[in-house]
């Protein structure tokens, strides 16, 4: 479609002929979606902004006489630019930040963090309390989250006698930590 035809189609479109306004979508629809996606970076969202842009359009096409673009330019800065405004309302606003105020630190607080810490020091000196190989398998199964059968092959032990280590061990530390 030559450019002349798209003017036409936009200054139809400005008088509200819906036949018009079909044809242009149909014949620019394509192009003003690559825009849209391109700057946004999702298909779904610039697929919404594309609806947004043709209702623009729709409201606004006798404003692209006033302009000195090529109806095509117009069309891709319609959508260009509404695309950027989409990108700058995903980012929350300055003003907002006074009401992160209200919003809950979720780190332990000063009296928590210290109780933490002496219990902390509790575990650890009953951990100490246990055979070498023994705190080292509840340490790996408890706090870095390693499996039964990886901490019995690192070990060299059968699965079931890492079990029973195990379960000794908590048991041991149970007795430690009520004292």
């Amino acid at each position: 479609m030559t450019p002349d035809e798209i003017t036409k189609l936009i200054f139809r479109t400005a008088l509200k002929e819906r036949a018009a306004f079909d044809l242009l979508y149909r014949y620019t629809s394509a192009k003003l979606f690559g825009v849209c996606l391109r700057v946004l970076q999702d298909r779904a969202e610039a697929e919404e902004a594309l609806q947004e842009i043709y209702v623009k359009i729709w409201t606004k096409a006798d404003r692209f006489a006033a302009s000195d673009l090529s109806p095509i330019s117009w069309l891709v800065a319609v959508a260009r630019n509404h695309a950027i405004d989409r990108l700058r309302t995903r980012k929350a606003p300055a003003g907002e930040i006074d009401e992160a105020t209200d919003i809950a630190d979720p780190a332990p607080g000063p009296e928590a963090s210290a109780v933490a810490a002496g219990e902390k020091r509790r575990i650890d000196m009953c951990l100490d309390e246990l055979e070498t190989e023994r705190a080292k398998a509840v340490r790996g199964a408890y706090l870095d989250g390693d499996s039964y059968a990886e901490l019995a092959e690192r070990f060299g032990v059968p699965l079931n006698t890492m079990r029973t280590w195990l379960r000794r061990s908590l048991l041991k530390l149970r007795e430690c930590l009520e004292q």
